[in-house]
């Protein structure tokens, strides 16, 4: 079996993809109010998606999450899905959404052999909800949970992105809300990427130690040695089957055992989400040579620079100007 291994001798087979920048939501730490999205021909087809997919199982990766902006809302999606589902070699495909989709997406999901979902949860206050998606409806989230939770997925958490001043009161409701739906729960430090009007990221940045220790007032945390191949940190509550994951960008570093890349959704393939090393794979797929050797010669040679470490400054303009719904969550 091939392997994808960079220079520091980390091996890759985690493959983040993004199938389409445009999302039913308009989040405030994500992208601006008024967003322009790619025209359709820049963006990969969903035949192209899946080349990429299956070439990156060839060479060794094992777990591929699909992401956006809000995946489900790309027509054929769901198609897409059950095609890279059934890749030989591929061990696990997960989805992350904002779950306003999930009520009719949930049976096509599961029946296409996704094991696990992650779903955006910032707060569970409708009125505060609003007001952070800009667009979004809370309780569709919440009927999206129950539906998914119904078809038996081998695991779901609730991804929260935690703001001072605006959802950081909110972390221990969000803990119990996870335990009475048997849900894992991690909590996320903002990502510096893109500028958006009317944010400040300083301002709003509440670390991973912060939220720690306003949940050791109400819960008993126990770390754990489980790892779901990402960058979460988990604990244990006791008597529950709640995980409660840490995912800490700023404060605590995790570049070292970095085993991921992303895919954007116009082809590029990101090497780290905090810096801009990348290689254009839709140039080499739509190229009138195009061959399967030459695209898995670039991944490969691709390796050579991911860095050793993103260099993210919370309190600096982002170095990053493209905003999360690009990249991928």
């Amino acid at each position: 079996m091939m392997k994808l291994t960079d220079r520091f001798g980390r091996t890759v087979d985690y493959l983040r993809i993004s199938i389409t920048d445009r999302c039913d939501f308009r989040c405030v730490y994500c992208m601006a109010e008024d967003m322009t999205f790619l025209p359709r021909n820049q963006i990969l087809s969903l035949e192209e998606i899946y080349i990429l997919a299956k070439t990156f199982v060839e060479l060794g990766v094992k777990k591929i999450r699909i992401t956006g902006g809000e995946p489900l809302v790309r027509k054929g999606a769901l198609e897409l899905f059950q095609k890279i589902g059934a890749l030989n070699g591929l061990h696990e495909l997960v989805l992350t959404t904002n779950g306003s989709q999930l009520v009719t997406a949930a049976p096509i999901l599961k029946v296409a052999n996704v094991k696990r979902l992650n779903i955006s949860l910032d707060t569970l206050d409708a009125a505060k909800f609003k007001e952070l998606t800009r667009t979004g409806d809370l309780q569709t989230v919440l009927n999206g949970i129950q539906a998914a939770k119904k078809e038996g997925f081998e695991r779901i958490k609730l991804n929260a992105v935690i703001l001072k001043n605006r959802n950081h009161a909110e972390v221990g409701d969000l803990v119990q809300f996870a335990i009475e739906n048997e849900l894992d729960i991690s909590f996320i430090e903002e990502m510096p990427l893109g500028i958006v009007e009317k944010h400040n990221r300083a301002e709003a940045y509440y670390s991973s130690d912060e939220i720690r220790a306003d949940l050791e007032t109400r819960f008993v945390l126990q770390r754990s040695k489980d790892k779901t191949g990402g960058p979460s940190d988990y604990f244990n509550i006791p008597n529950t089957r709640t995980r409660v994951g840490f995912i800490s960008p700023h404060s605590h570093n995790f570049c070292s055992t970095c085993n991921r890349v992303r895919l954007t959704v116009e082809g590029r393939l990101l090497l780290c989400l905090g810096n801009e090393h990348s290689v254009d794979l839709k140039k080499i797929l739509r190229s009138p040579n195009f061959t399967s050797e030459n695209l898995k010669q670039a991944i490969i040679d691709s390796m050579e620079i991911k860095p050793e470490k993103h260099e993210f400054n919370v309190k600096e303009q982002p170095i990053i100007l493209r905003y999360m719904n690009m990249t991928g969550g």
